[in-house]
C-alpha cells in the first residue's frame, strides 16, 4: 500500500537511524524526498514500485528487494527534471544496479543477449579504427546505425571528409549497456582504454552519432570535446536539395533531455526540408523514453512497452521523426517512425516508410561490410582492430590447486574402491570382452563421441581414460588418435567456415594475437610446437587455427602426429588403471606413469629454456 505525505514525513525520524549505512546515492533520497508525487505522475515504472523514498526506505530492511526494482527502472531522468527539490533518483537506481553485480544479485542471464551484443561492438572483429594524417577529430557512429543503416553511416562519413579530410572514423562500442547494467568496473576499463588510444592519436573532438554516446562521452570522455552530428550538419556543411511538405512530430531520446543545443539542431534539419514539426506533449526535457531505456524489456517487457504505446499516443499519427537508431527501431513497430539522417538523403522515400532498415541478424552482417570497405579506402591512415579486454577478475585464481585435488581425488578413489568391494566388479578383460562383442560398433561409437566432443568442450581426459580401459594400450591409442584428430579438424572447420566472428571475439587476448602472428611466420611448426608442448587449451586451440591462415591438411597431419606422444602416454597409462584400483601394479601402468611424467616436463623444460635465452640474450647485448 502507498503511504500518503503525512505518514512519508513522519518516519523522518525512523529514516535516519539507518540512512548512514546507505550508499551514497540512496541516503540522498532518503534524506531529501518529499513525498511530493509529481516524479510518479508520468511514470509507470514508480506507479508501480512506490515513490523513490518508499524504495530508498525499503533499503533498508529489505536491500535485495531494492536492487531488483532498479532494473525496471528505465533511468529516463525524467523524475530528475520535474523534481522539486532538485534531486536524482535514477542515480539511486543506478547505483543499486552497481551494488547488486557487485554482491552477485545483478540478472547476467536476463541481460546476456545485450552484453553479448555489446562484446561483439568491441571485438576486434567489429571495431575499425582509421585515423587519416592531422587528425584530431573522429566521426564514431556507434553499433546501431551502421548495423540498421550501413548506406547512410557511410554517406555521413563521406560528407564529413568531404568537409574536412582529416576526419578519421572509429567502429566500436562505447560500452553504455555495461554502465546502464551496473557493470562499472568492466565500463571504465573498456572505455577509458578507448579514450586513451584516441588522446594518444592527437584526437581532441569526436562527432557522435548515438545520443548514448554523446552521453557516456561527455560524462567520461576525459577532455575529449564531444558533438552530435546533428550540430554539426546545423551549422550549414550540408545543402538540403531535396524540400518536401507535410507534418511530422520528433522524439528526443531521453538520454540527452537536457541537452537543448541537439534538439534544436535536430529541428533546424528537420525544418530545412520544409516540413512542419508538431511538439509531442512530453518534448525536450520532458521527453519520454521509448521503452528501451535501462535495458527495462530484459526483465519487464510489459513494463518497457507501456512507455512506447504512450509515445504512440501522444504521435497521433503523425509520422515521428528521431536522432536515436535505437528508439527508431524500438518505435517504428508501433507508429511510423524514421531517423534523421535518412531523411538528409531520401526525404520522400523515408517519409513513405520505404527506406531499407535492417534488422538482426543482419545488422552484424552490415557492419562487417561496412568496416571493409573503410578498410579498403583507409591507404595512409593510422588503423587499429581493438583487441583490448579488462583482466578476469580471480581468472586462474585456484588452478595452482588443481592438480593436488586431482591426485587427492584418484587416492581417495582408490582407497573408496579398495574398501567397499566394488574392485571385484570392476574387471578389465570382461569389459574388453563385452566391447569386443559389440564387433566394429563399439570403435566407431568411441570415435564418433571423441570427434564431437572438443567442439562441444567437453573435456577429452575422460575419454581417453576410457579408450585406454575399454581398448587396451595398442588398438586405444588407434582409436583415441583418430578420434581426437578428427575431433581437432572438425572444430578448425567450424571455425573457419561457420562461427569465424564468434570465434574470434572469444579469442581477443594478447596470447591469442600472438599465436596467430606465429602461425603467419612459421606455419605448420606452430601446429606442431602447441600440440606437443600444450600451452594452451586444446579445444580453444583447434578454434584459434581455424581463424589463422594455415591449410587444412598441414595442419591435420601435424596435429596427429604430434598429438601421438601424449596420446600413447595417457592410454598406456589407463589401459592398467581398473588393475590399479584392485591392488595390481603393473608395467604398463608403470611405463604409462613414467611417459605422462615425460610429456609433462616438455612445457617446462621449454619455459626454462626460453628463461635460459632471454639471459643470453641480455649478457649478449651489454
Amino acid at each position: 500500500m502507498n503511504m500518503s505525505t503525512a505518514d512519508h514525513l513522519s518516519e523522518r525520524q525512523t529514516l535516519s537511524a539507518i540512512t548512514q549505512t546507505m550508499p551514497a546515492a540512496v541516503r540522498t533520497i532518503a534524506e531529501r524526498c518529499t513525498a511530493c508525487g509529481l516524479c510518479r505522475k508520468d511514470c509507470r515504472f514508480l506507479q508501480d514500485y512506490g515513490l523513490p523514498v518508499d524504495i530508498a526506505a525499503g533499503y533498508g530492511s529489505a536491500p535485495e528487494a531494492s536492487r531488483a526494482a532498479a532494473f525496471a527502472c528505465s533511468l529516463c531522468g525524467l523524475c530528475m527534471v520535474v523534481c522539486p527539490a532538485g534531486i536524482d533518483p535514477a542515480a539511486m537506481f543506478l547505483e543499486l544496479r552497481r551494488e547488486a553485480f557487485l554482491t552477485g544479485g545483478g540478472s547476467i542471464a536476463k541481460h546476456a543477449r545485450l552484453l553479448n551484443y555489446e562484446k561483439r561492438g568491441t571485438s576486434k572483429r567489429y571495431t575499425w579504427y582509421a585515423l587519416p594524417k592531422g587528425c584530431d577529430t573522429v566521426f564514431f557512429p556507434g553499433c546501431t546505425l551502421p548495423g540498421t543503416r550501413p548506406k547512410t553511416t557511410g554517406r555521413i562519413y563521406q560528407h564529413l571528409q568531404a568537409n574536412d579530410g582529416k576526419i578519421g572514423i572509429v567502429l566500436d562500442c562505447c560500452s553504455k549497456p555495461s554502465h546502464d547494467l551496473g557493470r562499472q568496473e568492466h565500463f571504465e576499463a573498456m572505455f577509458s582504454e578507448l579514450c586513451r588510444y584516441l588522446a594518444e592519436a592527437g584526437v581532441k573532438k569526436v562527432l557522435v552519432a548515438c545520443p548514448n554516446c554523446y552521453k557516456v562521452f561527455s560524462q567520461y570522455g576525459r577532455g575529449l570535446a564531444v558533438e552530435t552530428v546533428y550540430q554539426y550538419l546545423a551549422a550549414g556543411t550540408m545543402t538540403v536539395k531535396e524540400k518536401i511538405g507535410g507534418t511530422v512530430t520528433v522524439h528526443d531520446p531521453c538520454v540527452i533531455r537536457t541537452e537543448s543545443a541537439i534538439h534544436q539542431a535536430a529541428r533546424s534539419i528537420i525544418r530545412s526540408h520544409g516540413l512542419t514539426i508538431r511538439e509531442m506533449d512530453h518534448a525536450g526535457n520532458r521527453t519520454l523514453c521509448c521503452g528501451e531505456g535501462g535495458a527495462v524489456g530484459c526483465v519487464a517487457k510489459d513494463l518497457s512497452g507501456q512507455w512506447g504505446l504512450r509515445r504512440r499516443h501522444e504521435a497521433n499519427g503523425d509520422p515521428i521523426v528521431t536522432y536515436c537508431a535505437g528508439c527508431a527501431g524500438m518505435l517504428n513497430g508501433l507508429t511510423p517512425t524514421v531517423h534523421i539522417l535518412d531523411l538528409l538523403f531520401a526525404p520522400e522515400q523515408t517519409l513513405a516508410g520505404k527506406m531499407p532498415v535492417s534488422k538482426a541478424p543482419f545488422t552484424y552482417l552490415n557492419r562487417l561490410r561496412l568496416k571493409k570497405k573503410l578498410q579498403q579506402k583507409s591507404t595512409g591512415a593510422k588503423t587499429r582492430e581493438r583487441t583490448f579486454e579488462p583482466a578476469a577478475a580471480g581468472k586462474g585464481k585456484n588452478r595452482k590447486f588443481l592438480r593436488p585435488l586431482m591426485l587427492v581425488a584418484i587416492v581417495a578413489g582408490i582407497w573408496g574402491i579398495r574398501t567397499s568391494g566394488i574392485s571385484g566388479y570392476l574387471d578389465q578383460d570382461e569389459f574388453r570382452t563385452l566391447i569386443g562383442s559389440l564387433g566394429v560398433l563399439g570403435p566407431l561409437i568411441y570415435m564418433l563421441i571423441y570427434s564431437i566432443a572438443p567442439s562441444l568442450f567437453l573435456p577429452g581426459l575422460p575419454l581417453t581414460f576410457a579408450g585406454g580401459i575399454l581398448f587396451g594400450p595398442f588398438w586405444g591409442v588407434v582409436y583415441t588418435i583418430i578420434g581426437a584428430t578428427a575431433g581437432a579438424c572438425l572444430a578448425f572447420l567450424i571455425s573457419r567456415y561457420l562461427a569465424g566472428s564468434w570465434i574470434n571475439a572469444k579469442l581477443s587476448g594478447p596470447r591469442w594475437r600472438t599465436l596467430h602472428q606465429n602461425v603467419e611466420d612459421h606455419g605448420w611448426k606452430i601446429v606442431a610446437f602447441t600440440r606437443l608442448i600444450p600451452l594452451f587449451p586444446f579445444n580453444l586451440l583447434n578454434y584459434a587455427f581455424g581463424l589463422t591462415r594455415i591449410k587444412f591438411m598441414p595442419y591435420a597431419l601435424a596435429t596427429a602426429l604430434c598429438m601421438l606422444p601424449a596420446c600413447i602416454a595417457f592410454i598406456v597409462f589407463s589401459s592398467s588403471l581398473l588393475d590399479l584400483f584392485k591392488g595390481k601394479i603393473t608395467y604398463q601402468f608403470a611405463i604409462g606413469l613414467m611417459l605422462i611424467l615425460l610429456v609433462s616436463l616438455a612445457p617446462v623444460c621449454y619455459k626454462k629454456f626460453q628463461q635460459k635465452r632471454v639471459r643470453v640474450e641480455r649478457s649478449s647485448s651489454k
